[in-house]
This record gives C-alpha cells, structure tokens and sequence, in this order.
C-alpha cells in the first residue's frame, strides 16, 4: 500500500511504500479480552481465500467468518482486519470464557487464543 502523509505547511509530500509482508501470519486479536467485540488482524504474503474459524475451549466451532479472496497485504487496521461482534451462528453473544480463532489462507493455518471477559 501507499500512505501519503502532508505536513502542516503543506508544502512537503511524503509517501512511504510498504512492502508486501515476506509470510502469512495470524496475529493476536484486539482489544483483549475483548467484551463484546474484536479485531482479528493478520497479513498475507500472497492472495488467498481467508477463512476465520472461532471455536470454544472444547474445540466446537463457535462461527465461521469467511472473508473471501483477498490480495496480498497488511489486514491489521479496524477496517480491515477481520472483525467478530462476539455472536455465535444463532446470532446469540457467546459466554465468557478462553475462545480459539484460526485463519485458513490457502495452505497457511494458524491458531491464537483470546479471551471473552463479560
């Protein structure tokens, strides 16, 4: 991406590139614990359908945030990573308690922890 930046006279443009990320990874979630929502951020070293999987602390999977084709790049900011209102399929909030999400992109798998504090 391209992120240009104006001081406050104006005058000066600076624009920094930043390098696509060398690997895919998943990244620790925000804010957490979180009550009622967070961010899931994470990057991609190339384009891939993403996958989020979010599953209790036996291992049932909880919701399943499919986010579809995405380009390579940083998906760490509030609009971009993948966000979770902290709701089960049912559409019910889910209970207190440690919750495990894991990103499937392409043949990249990772799994993190984060915790629900009500």
């Amino acid at each position: 991406g391209v992120e240009m930046q104006l001081d406050n006279g104006g005058q000066e443009l600076t624009v920094t590139l930043r390098p696509l990320p060398k690997f895919t990874q998943l990244l620790q979630n925000y804010p957490n614990p979180f009550n009622p929502e967070t961010w899931i951020p994470y990057q991609l070293s190339e384009s891939a359908s993403v996958v989020v999987s979010i599953y209790d602390s036996q291992g049932i999977l909880v919701r399943r945030l499919e986010l579809g084709d995405q380009p390579a790049g940083h998906y760490q900011m509030r609009d971009r990573a993948a966000y979770w209102d902290g709701r089960n399929a049912e559409g019910e909030t889910v209970a207190s308690g440690l919750y495990l999400y894991q990103i499937e992109a392409g043949n990249y798998q990772q799994i993190r922890k984060m915790v629900s504090l009500k």
